[in-house]
């Protein structure tokens, strides 16, 4: 639990004048400098929370590169991880998709939405300006529980499930160091690349393998990400305002 010692530096917007939105619920405290005191300031539930909303792995909530006001955490705890989703509880788009995966660049997050209704959301780390993710329309294709990645040989993709087959592009399980930094996949933390491996659905194709008879699950790749730019989710407005998603999956 936290101490006395990781009381409020910094709030993200003073109380607002009548009429005004409430401000988000969040404030910056002392980034830890090792595991164990993150571990004795935080619960693991509370840790998990940290991860998504600092859109930092574990490992990375400690390190100061890039530079940020502090460790953002919220003021009142939850249980339900989705107290805290940028994404809208409801996207009326999506109702008549059964599932449907939706990532939004700029906030670095990704949701999965069930007939419309938000049941999961993450953070992402997507691709860095030299190779980014490609917005747009797609589909989940295949999956694989770990496959070497074709840009270099040594690094392992664990709990693969790609989404533009032409191009290896993929969700899976690798470092999210609080900015873009893939080679266009779609990085998660271990946790949410599980789920979405056993939750996504695959395409179909005939028997010959060259025509895809059923799609699967629809996904959304939003926007680009605005390099030289501070990070939408440490930015009051944005943390106050639920991301607006298109009509549907499709676009």
């Amino acid at each position: 639990m936290r101490t006395a010692t990781s009381a409020l530096l910094i709030l993200l917007a003073a109380i607002p004048a009548a009429g005004q939105p409430s401000p988000a619920p969040y404030r910056f405290e002392p980034l830890p400098k090792t595991l164990a005191e993150l571990s004795s300031r935080f619960t693991p539930a509370q840790i998990e929370i940290l991860e998504m909303v600092n859109r930092r792995d574990r490992d990375h909530l400690l390190r100061v590169d890039p530079p940020t006001p502090g460790l953002l955490v919220p003021v009142t705890w939850s249980d339900d991880p989705l107290t805290y989703s940028p994404f809208p509880r409801a996207w009326p788009g999506a109702e008549a998709y059964p599932k449907a995966i939706v990532v939004h660049q700029a906030m670095q997050a990704f949701a999965a939405y069930e007939k419309g209704v938000l049941v999961r959301w993450g953070p992402v780390s997507t691709g860095r300006k030299e190779t980014p993710t490609p917005d747009g329309p797609f589909t989940l294709t295949w999956r694989a529980r770990s496959r070497r990645s074709t840009d270099n040989e040594d690094w392992l993709l664990e709990w693969y499930f790609n989404f533009v087959n032409a191009r290896g592009v993929s969700f899976h399980l690798f470092d999210l160091p609080g900015y873009p930094a893939s080679h266009a996949c779609v990085r998660l933390l271990l946790r949410d690349a599980q789920w979405l491996y056993g939750w996504g659905e695959q395409w179909s194709l005939d028997a010959e393998r060259r025509v895809v008879t059923r799609p699967g699950t629809p996904v959304v790749i939003l926007g680009t990400y605005p390099f030289g730019t501070p990070p939408a989710w440490l930015s009051l407005d944005a943390l106050i305002t639920p991301l607006t998603l298109p009509e549907g999956p499709a676009r």
